[in-house]
Order: structure tokens, then sequence, then C-alpha cells
């Protein structure tokens, strides 16, 4: 009997010695998880920064999470990451999202859907909107889920050349990259111009190489910082027809593993981000226009008026079209907004 009971206080010794060797393993291990945030911006970009930020902000709220960045392209082009993402590969995103995957994205390039700065943080930034609304519905379906999106102003058409009857309707006689968005290139074509899709990696060495004249890709401070400083393009066209709308995205299969503690500064992180970011954006946006001219750029700005008749145009001729793609229900509830 005494053998019994050496042998059951030694069973529960043991038994608790791996209890808390397991408990401590799993505390280890959540403190541990590191995860992957990626993104498209430049390594000097403002929009790289606002990854950092991300970062720290995760890690200095001390729920257990590490967060590795990489930025510039470094894990694949928007496409292979939003794939990426979908698979739980990459835990975090920032990166526009191309419709590859749905068609019904499509609607994240209508053209002249916002026409001002305030418009694009009431629209594209509330996350209760339709346009965010009919976003996550949209990425639910893929397994993703969003956590802010990222107007950082409006994409104008860098160029080597100065476009033929620029500021009407004219023929350009311009062959211009558009990024795979058929609306787009349907507007870009009806606005007068030959249009080449090509994916954002191939636009720098296009360019330079004369293998198309210009690329509608960028707001001001990117075609500055991409282009500008680098001595590429002579012109840049801005139209404001669409927003230059980057994302912040999780995957879902990252999301269901972390604890409610760990989403809420992870959320936090992300709209903190949105937030600075469409700030500076805001801000600067004026400024880098200076900086082009300094550059040697002569920026080509339409007047109200010619604003005005092109903004119809496209309205009249071009959003109709895109109800085949998005869905009609989907292009009323963003046209009644």
């Amino acid at each position: 009997m005494f053998h019994s009971f050496k042998f059951a206080r030694t069973l529960i010794r043991t038994s608790l010695v791996g209890a808390l060797a397991l408990s401590a393993a799993t505390m280890a291990s959540a403190a541990d998880m590191r995860l992957k945030l990626a993104g498209t911006f430049p390594v000097d970009h403002q929009g790289t920064k606002m990854l950092e930020q991300i970062k720290e902000d995760i890690e200095a709220a001390d729920v257990g999470l590490k967060v590795s960045v990489f930025p510039a392209n470094q894990l694949g082009s928007g496409e292979a990451l939003m794939e990426d993402t979908i698979n739980g590969n990459i835990d975090f995103t920032a990166a526009f999202i191309y419709s590859h995957k749905d068609p019904r994205l499509e609607f994240l390039s209508m053209p002249f859907l916002v026409n001002n700065w305030d418009e694009m943080d009431s629209i594209m930034r509330n996350m209760d909107s339709p346009f965010n609304q009919i976003l996550q519905e949209r990425l639910n379906e893929l397994g993703l889920r969003l956590l802010a999106n990222n107007p950082e102003g409006f994409t104008g058409i860098v160029a080597n050349k100065k476009p033929e009857n620029w500021n009407d309707l004219g023929e350009k006689d311009m062959n211009i990259r558009v990024w795979s968005s058929p609306v787009v290139k349907n507007m870009v074509e009806g606005l007068g111009f030959q249009a080449t899709t090509m994916a954002w990696g191939d636009i720098f060495p296009a360019l330079q190489s004369g293998i198309v004249d210009g690329a509608i890709c960028c707001t001001k401070s990117a075609t500055y910082s991409i282009f500008a400083q680098s001595d590429v393009g002579n012109y840049y066209v801005q139209y404001n027809s669409v927003s230059e709308l980057t994302s912040y995205y999780a995957s879902e299969k990252t999301w269901e593993k972390l604890s409610d503690e760990q989403r809420a500064a992870v959320e936090a992180a992300f709209t903190k981000a949105s937030d600075d970011f469409f700030a500076y954006n805001r801000a600067n946006d004026a400024e880098f226009g200076k900086k082009l001219e300094e550059k040697g750029y002569e920026i080509l700005a339409l007047n109200d008026e010619e604003q005005a008749v092109m903004a119809a145009w496209v309205r009249e001729n071009i959003w109709p079209t895109m109800a085949d793609t998005i869905g009609q229900d989907t292009l009323d509830r963003l046209t009644a907004e």
C-alpha cells in the first residue's frame, strides 16, 4: 500500500510538472505568434512608413503578436498577395484589390464615383457606407476581412509626351498603360487614348524604353517618388477620374486564430494608420504637385467646365457598361449614394 501511495504521489507530481510545462509552452507559443504584413508601396513611400507604424503599434499593444513587414512587392504583386492572403500564407496585406478573383470587385475602379477628398472620406473610408458594405460582402466570400481603405488621391496619367487634345474627348495619339480593369480600359479609350493592359511591375521599364507613351497609375506623390525622382516622364495629366485606392485586409484564416484582445489591437493599429495616411495624402497633394514641377514635369489639369464635361460623358457612357460585370444591384447601390 505504501508503494501504491508513493507511486500515486509521483504520478500526480509528474502530471503537474507536465501540465505546467504544457501551459508554459502554450504561453510562449502565443507570445511568439509572428504575422506577415505585405505591401506594394516602394520602400521609401509613405505607405510603407504606415506599415512600419502598424507593426510598432501592434507589438506595443503587448498582446502576444509580432509582425514582419514585407514592402515593395517583396512577396509578390497585388494579385499574388491577394491569393496568398486568401490561403493564409500572408496574414495582412496593404494593396489595391484587383478583380481577378471576383469580377464584381471591378466596382473599385469605377471612374468619377467621387469628386473630391471629402467624398473619398465619407464614401471610401466610412466602413458603414454602401461602398464598404459591398466590398466586405465580396471579400467575405473570398475568405478575406476588410480592415480599412486608403484613398490616396486621384490617379493621373504619367506621360513621356504631351497628349494631343488632352483636355477634351479628341484622339490623343498616345498608347498608355492601364491596369487589368475593363472599365478603366473602356474609359481611357473613350477619352481618345490607345490602351495596353500591363502589370504594375512592368510600367517603369515600359516607360523608360518607350513601349508605352504613358500610364494611368499614380497620384502626384507616387509619380514624384517613383518616376520623377528617377527622371522618368515629363507630363502629369490630372483627370481626377479614378481614386487611387489601396486597402488593408486580413486573411480570415489568421483572424480565426486571434483572440478578441489581439483582434482589437490589430483593428486599432490599422484604423490609426488609415487615418494618418489619409491625412498625410490630403495635406501633401498640392505640395507634391510643386515638387513634380520642380523636377521639370508639366501638370495638365482640366478646368471646372472641362472636368464636368468629361465626368458627365463617363457617367453616361461608361457606368451603364459596368452592370453586366458588377451587377445592376451593386451599380444601383453605388449610384444612389
